[in-house]
């Protein structure tokens, strides 16, 4: 299994340059990705709130589709707290003290100290961003002070065919001794990455073994999940595969999926907690592939 999603990922987007290029624009706010023009993504860099409340930052919002309909949702009604594309834990402990929850936007501030755009050859835009996480319950010498340094590398494919590749990688490393971080304390376990995407009444979510139905609880579906419906105000289907790399701590990561007012969420490390070094950060690499119609690869054969 792992060799075979391991495959997917090199070979669905093997160098080809069609001399498509991504482009970055920034504003006030944040990056805005372009491919020929039309949009990609957005980075959120600064804060945004609503009413003075759930401020957040660093995430990804809108995320287009590649015929440039709004995939992701941000400041929904259900989940306010719910960012587009995002990664974040419920449970920051130090020392066994517990100092905030990131999930909900709850004693947790980010603050961005770096973004770099690239275009490599290949007409890939490359995001660097490294992001320090700080406390209100944090003030070991009477001042917030970083407690782990996030280092994300975005990288945004040109589009080929009807679908876009977006990876994802995430790295975490400690900047105080005994810290771990951990998801939601009940038997969902809501915790690291999540899209918050638009959810059509004729949703439906295809992993490996064919389609999947949703519960309350997280579910297994090695390496993949396939979410998609008529999103399209015209009513075309449009969709976002879900990748788990087989690199990643726990693969594969089981799946929190809901039909309706939440996100699809990776659960890692789930309820219970994962130590974060302070000298080898905890690395976690996922993919988006963004497309419209019928996505045809090997991701939808049997195994």
């Amino acid at each position: 299994m792992q060799k075979f999603i391991l495959a997917i990922l090199l070979s669905i987007t093997a160098p080809i340059f069609s001399g498509a290029q991504i482009t970055m624009e920034k504003d006030k706010q944040g990056l805005l990705l372009l491919e020929k023009g039309e949009n990609v993504l957005f980075y959120q860099e600064e804060p945004k709130n609503i009413d003075g409340k759930f401020e957040r930052r660093h995430y990804i919002h809108p995320l287009w589709g590649v015929d440039g309909t709004i995939l992701t949702e941000d400041f929904p009604d259900d989940h306010l707290h719910h960012r587009g594309i995002f990664w974040a834990w419920h449970q920051v402990w130090i020392e066994g003290k517990r100092i905030g929850d990131p999930w909900a936007i709850v004693d947790f501030e980010q603050d961005v100290t770096e973004v770099e755009f690239i275009s490599d050859k290949y007409g890939k835009g490359i995001l660097n961003i490294e992001v320090d996480w700080l406390s209100e319950q944090w003030k070991p010498e009477g001042k917030k002070v970083p407690y782990i340094r996030e280092n994300t590398i975005v990288t945004v494919h040109p589009k080929r065919k009807n679908f876009r590749r977006i990876d994802f990688e995430i790295q975490l490393l400690a900047l105080e001794d005994n810290l771990s971080i951990g998801g939601s304390e009940d038997n969902k376990g809501y915790s690291g990455f999540s899209v918050r995407m638009k959810l059509p009444d004729d949703v439906i979510f295809e992993g490996v073994n064919g389609e999947v139905e949703p519960v309350v609880t997280a579910i297994e579906s090695p390496g993949y999940m396939n979410v998609y419906g008529s999103i399209n105000q015209n009513g075309k289907k449009e969709g976002i595969v879900i990748i788990d790399h087989p690199d990643n701590p726990g693969y594969p990561q089981p799946w929190i999926l809901r039909k309706k007012n939440s996100m699809q969420n990776i659960a890692f490390p789930g309820r219970e907690t994962v130590k974060i070094s302070i000298e080898e950060p905890l690395i976690l690499k996922y993919s988006l592939m963004v497309y419209s119609g019928k996505f045809k690869t090997k991701l939808h054969k049997e195994l």
